[in-house]
């Protein structure tokens, strides 16, 4: 069992990233809760804005969907991102209208938010007063937060329950043809290319992640893709002492045939 890392300030010194975020909701904290693979940003005890690497930003939604120019979001990210308040910047330039903004953003909340769930990890972080540079847009419970993501690991665990599928480098199955399947399928299926994550894919067709997420399970249950397999060892040329020229071989990774050895046990 490991043990909870100290979290910075008033907030709870140990339990899962769920239990540590409604103590900060009951506390009506205010500042930034790192997991392992995401950042809550929370005020009042109400979460603002979620951030992950394995899904798109806003900025990359907006404008990979045309509903604003990259100049137009780059131009409120200077002009207010000091003041916390790029969102608002983006209002009240006539960029974006409020309903559009708080749409986009409440997806792109929830998507980063299952992400930040995922690996339930208490190595966990808060900074008080911690704010995110785009600004409170539309505030969400912390137990809306909370329910949202139990529902979309138990619905895509429904469709297929490997979770690889969601972070690591995907590939296609010899034969898969984009042109048999469902227009959004198809789309999604053209897109894998053995090195793209599902949030790569998800920001190059300019949608939600769970949207993606939701396709590339499907994928995967109709044997269609699967994850890209781990890089091969390095080829390693060793010279003979006779100074002949040298041969080439694979040095064995230990470690690495170990973890295939469990992943193939616990498949």
């Amino acid at each position: 069992m490991t043990t909870a890392a100290p979290i910075e300030g008033s907030a709870p010194t140990g339990g899962s990233a769920p239990a540590v975020l409604g103590s900060l909701a009951a506390d009506r904290a205010t500042g930034a809760l790192s997991t392992e693979s995401g950042v809550f940003y929370l005020a009042a005890g109400h979460v603002v804005h979620v951030e992950s690497v394995y899904s798109p930003d806003l900025g990359d939604l907006l404008t990979g969907s045309g509903a604003l120019p990259a100049d137009g979001w780059w131009e409120a990210v200077e002009r207010a991102g000091a003041r916390h308040r790029v969102g608002r910047q983006l209002v009240d330039s006539g960029r974006l209208s409020a309903g559009a903004l708080e749409l986009c953003h409440t997806g792109a909340l929830f998507d980063a938010a299952y992400f930040a769930l995922a690996q339930d990890t208490a190595a966990l972080r808060f900074r008080p007063e911690a704010a995110h540079w785009l600004g409170a847009v539309r505030p969400v419970p912390v137990h809306s937060v909370l329910r949202e993501s139990r529902r979309r690991r138990d619905l895509l665990h429904r469709i297929w329950p490997d979770p690889a599928v969601d972070t690591a480098p995907l590939t296609r199955a010899p034969g898969a043809d984009p042109a048999d399947l469902p227009p959004r399928r198809g789309r999604t299926l053209a897109r894998v290319d053995g090195a793209s994550t599902a949030a790569q894919i998800a920001s190059a067709l300019a949608c939600r992640t769970f949207h993606t997420l939701v396709e590339l399970r499907r994928l995967a249950a109709a044997g269609l893709i699967a994850p890209a397999p781990p890089p091969s060892p390095p080829v390693v040329t060793v010279p003979h002492g006779t100074g002949e020229a040298g041969s080439a071989w694979d040095e064995p990774d230990t470690a690495l045939l170990r973890r295939l050895l469990d992943a193939l046990e616990a498949l």
